[in-house]
């Protein structure tokens, strides 16, 4: 589901929401977790742990002239429920578009996982010229769902 101003996908993954919690609070998973091939590492793995923290992504894409950073700053934050951020160039405030997770379980085994991509609150005419949104298309977004899913099934079997 889309329009044009953001991306919604889902996917159930049959696991409990605290296990998949677990790993999207993790920067240090978001290159494995990432369906778009733009993040490359991360700067500072700290767990996530409340809103306003910052984490540092290093990244590469043409969009941005190859190799760059994004600080992503944390806006949502309930355990178990959900995570989100808003996505700035390393050292800027935000400029407006975020990501979210949101988790409902479907029983103790099973969660329903929605990641929404919004873009609607990005105004600077100059950023709007440069970049075309979205800048991550709905089969990348759904990859990431894939990936999470793996990851986090990969990580009961260790």
């Amino acid at each position: 589901m889309s329009d044009d101003k953001r991306i919604v996908v889902q996917r159930q993954i049959d696991e409990p929401a605290q296990v998949i919690f677990e790993v999207l609070t993790d920067p240090h998973r978001h290159k494995e977790l990432d369906g778009s091939g733009f993040v490359r590492g991360v700067d500072n793995p700290q767990r996530i742990t409340k809103v306003g923290d910052v984490f540092t992504v290093d990244m590469e894409g043409d969009h941005m002239g190859g190799e760059y950073q994004t600080d992503n700053h944390v806006t949502g934050y309930v355990p178990d429920k959900l995570i989100a951020w808003k996505t700035a160039p390393a050292g800027t405030e935000p400029p407006g578009w975020e990501w979210m997770y949101e988790l409902e379980p479907q029983g103790p085994d099973s969660t329903n996982v929605t990641l929404t991509y919004d873009w609607s609150k990005v105004t600077d005419k100059d950023l709007l010229s440069k970049i075309t949104f979205p800048l991550v298309p709905e089969k990348d977004l759904e990859a990431s769902l894939g990936n999470l899913a793996s990851a986090v099934s990969d990580a009961k079997h260790v």
